[in-house]
């Protein structure tokens, strides 16, 4: 046990068997979930690229506003984008909560606003902001 003895000169201490596994565990549980994430991202850029690209660029408006840096721009205000009088007047940024409750009903979270979509499945809502969340403007 070469480690053990290193740490022993170092600290005085011998790291015990039970916390060496530990720290595999937690080692292991981090990558797993770095792992989901990463996956997480994969599948909503797969799902922005089918379900979203109809409307919304990353970098250019079209009928939707671009969507790249969309964390923590205020609702409503992307430079250049002519948006609904009922969107203009909101007065929420966008975070990842405002974001999947936009997506599950734009209508319930600003009344008149002219998004006609709807994301279903509340997993694919998420995988769609963490997506949209690695992507910082340039």
């Amino acid at each position: 046990m070469r480690v053990g003895r290193q740490t022993a000169r170092r600290t005085g201490r011998v790291p015990s068997r039970a916390a060496s596994w530990a720290g595999l565990v937690a080692l292991t549980w981090g990558l797993a979930a770095g792992s989901a994430q990463a996956e997480s991202v994969a599948h909503g850029q797969q799902l922005f690229e089918s379900r979203c690209v109809a409307c919304h660029s990353l970098d250019a408006h079209r009928v939707g506003p671009a969507l790249r840096g969309v964390f923590g721009r205020p609702a409503g205000k992307a430079p250049g984008y002519d948006y609904s009088a009922a969107m203009a007047k909101a007065t929420h940024r966008w975070t990842p909560d405002k974001l999947k409750a936009w997506l599950t009903n734009p209508e319930a979270l600003v009344p008149g606003q002219a998004m006609g979509y709807q994301v279903e499945q509340a997993a694919d809502r998420a995988d769609i902001v963490a997506y949209l969340a690695t992507l910082s403007n340039r």
